[in-house]
């Protein structure tokens, strides 16, 4: 049985200790009472640091906050090792964040050297388990006790894994070599006999590694809330390279159509009713672009916090998406969109919120089956992978879909 039923009851204790030495026995008995951090209570969450080497600050830093930088300093338990903050949060809330240790608190605006003091200050919670790794930084998911759950699904117990081959991709349309595009097949794709379901991602590095679209399917096919699908995940460029080919590029579009689908349906079985297309961000909007080129041939799409505001590289085409949608004659069968409620209110999420209000008009007048989720995240990977499965089930159900 826990001593203590929350954070705080701890703290009123340990503030009332007769000395120093009585306070940082009840430090360590909590610590030995309680391995895993932050600590949810409702809407609180209550972080901690402690280390051999005594630090001079302590700060959490979350895109959320609304400062310059983006911290919220922790205070020290007087008389201990135990650094702490406590803060409100919405009970479905999922996020990532750092921990912020010695840095000069100075503004990132002034910094000359940001790729410096995120390396040399900013950390992964030691006291959080639950983590994600993406291009090498590892970073901490908090998760209230009502959000969306947040996995490694590469790792359950019992759930069949399909086969990723990697395939050397070119594009003559994009005028590039030396991608690769990953192709995922169902638990018993080998000798069934059966043409699949298949989804085209973009970001297929991201796909593949942070996002472990791949495990998710996995599960989601033997919980029968998907079909059995072959999905494409197509790398892309570096981030110049990615902001030109995702911008409702033509170019994107015809590379889709005439090259990543004619060798995916050459060496796969390919079901070619029920083709889809997704992507997270940018990649989100060339799906979207893509699509709404050819409705007749992708019937599925996949929207993840797409940028539809105007501003950034692109904006002009991008932020055209939410009309085209509006007045396209034909629009794919099924859609599925959703964006963080902490992403940038003018770039994602006030127009993210104007298009789910013309897609549900769409989808009432029959012209597709639409689905918008708000999540309680910002504009990153985590937000993006806990919403996920949900974007699967909805853009191809099975026998038991979610929702």
């Amino acid at each position: 049985m826990p001593r203590w039923t929350s954070f705080d009851a701890f703290l009123t204790e340990a503030r009332t200790a007769a000395d120093s030495a009585t306070r940082q026995a009840l430090v360590n008995e909590l610590l030995e009472d309680r391995s895993d951090w932050p600590w949810v209570n409702g809407q609180q969450a209550s972080f901690i640091y402690t280390s051999a080497q005594e630090p001079s600050s302590v700060a959490l830093n979350l895109d959320t906050i609304r400062a310059d930088p983006p911290f919220a300093a922790f205070e020290r338990l007087a008389g201990t090792n135990l650094w702490y903050l406590t803060r409100q949060f919405q009970e479905d809330d999922i996020l990532d964040y750092l921990l912020a240790i010695d840095d000069p608190m100075t503004p990132l605006a002034q910094e000359k050297d940001i790729a410096g003091r995120v390396s040399k200050y900013w950390k992964p919670d030691p006291s959080n388990s639950l983590q994600m790794n993406a291009s090498g930084q590892s970073v901490s998911v908090l998760r209230m006790d009502l959000a969306r759950p947040y996995l490694d699904w590469t790792r359950l117990a019992e759930v069949p894994h399909g086969t990723i081959k990697e395939h050397p991709y070119d594009s003559v349309q994009l005028g590039f070599k030396g991608r690769k595009l990953w192709v995922y097949t169902p638990p018993g794709y080998e000798g069934s006999g059966e043409h699949y379901p298949l989804l085209i991602f973009m970001d297929g590095q991201w796909a593949t590694g942070p996002l472990q679209l791949p495990g998710i399917a996995d599960a989601l096919i033997k919980h029968r809330r998907v079909r059995p699908m072959i999905i494409a995940m197509v790398q892309s460029g570096d981030p110049d390279q990615r902001a030109r080919e995702y911008a409702c590029n033509d170019r994107q579009y015809l590379s889709l159509l005439l090259e990543v689908l004619p060798l995916v349906q050459s060496q796969y079985r390919v079901d070619a009713s029920s083709l889809g297309l997704g992507g997270v961000a940018l990649g989100a909007a060339a799906a979207a672009h893509a699509t709404l080129q050819n409705p007749a041939v992708f019937n599925g799409l996949t929207l993840i916090s797409p940028p539809l505001g105007k501003s950034g590289d692109g904006s002009a085409q991008v932020s055209q998406l939410p009309e085209r949608l509006a007045k396209a004659r034909a629009l794919p069968d099924r859609i599925f969109q959703s964006v963080g409620r902490y992403e940038q209110k003018a770039r994602f999420l006030k127009p993210a919120r104007a298009l789910a209000t013309t897609l549900q008009a769409r989808h009432d007048a029959g012209d597709t089956v639409y689905k918008f989720a708000e999540v309680g995240s910002g504009h990153g990977l985590v937000g993006f992978r806990s919403v996920l499965p949900e974007a699967l089930a909805w853009a191809f159900p099975g026998e038991d879909p979610i929702g």
